[in-house]
This record gives structure tokens, sequence and C-alpha cells, in this order.
């Protein structure tokens, strides 16, 4: 390589990626959806009450696992039972959250049923 062809390449810059606002995202899955949207409700207040900015409640879209099972064991081959598995999801984002936030959202009690995933992005 010449010293022309490398005085007319540009520069390579390693900027970073600009700094967005920091985001908690929350995952919540039951398997009953009333249970979800009460849980869900309960999440969001806990973050209204010390003004954190809440974006949500996203439906995410139903895992529905389905089973089937024959009804007979030995000469009934033909009958068979369908089960299925619905996976209810919801997932919510609090922009910049405080330290105050994330502690009470750590000691909150949730219904049993109800899993939560959380990630800081």
């Amino acid at each position: 390589m010449t010293a022309e062809t490398a005085a007319k390449k540009p520069a390579r810059s390693r900027a970073k990626k600009s700094e967005g606002p920091t985001r908690l995202r929350i995952r919540v899955r039951a398997y009953e959806h009333g249970v979800l949207d009460r849980s869900v409700k309960q999440i969001i207040d806990v973050a209204a009450r010390y003004n954190a900015t809440v974006i949500g409640p996203v439906p995410l879209p139903i895992d529905i696992k389905k089973y089937t099972v024959n009804r007979a064991a030995f000469i009934d081959k033909d009958s068979r039972e369908q089960f299925e598995m619905r996976i209810h999801k919801r997932m919510i984002d609090i922009l910049n959250p405080e330290a105050k936030v994330i502690e009470a959202l750590t000691n909150i009690d949730l219904p049993s049923g109800v899993s939560i995933d959380v990630k800081m992005m």
C-alpha cells in the first residue's frame, strides 16, 4: 500500500455506542391471565410510587404447548385426547430506575404461579 492510498482512506473511529437511557426489562409469565394482570398492576404501582417512567405492560405472544395421549392402552389406538398448556407473558420496561425502585421491586410479594425475569439493559 502506497502513501497516497493510505492518505485517501478515512480513519476508522472507535467511538462507543451513544449512551441511551438504562432500562430495567421485566418479563412476567403465568398460566392464568387474571393472576398475571394483577401481578403486572402491582409491579407498575410500585414503580409509579417512586416516580419511575414505565413503558408497558406489553402483551407478548402466548406459548401454547399441546400434548396428545391415547385414551386406551391397548385396542383403541384411534381414540386420543388432546391437552394444552397456555403460558401468558407480559413485558414491562422501567427507564432510568433508581436504587429505591429496584429495592422495592425485589421486596414485592407476588402470588405463586407467576415467574419473573429481570434484566438491566
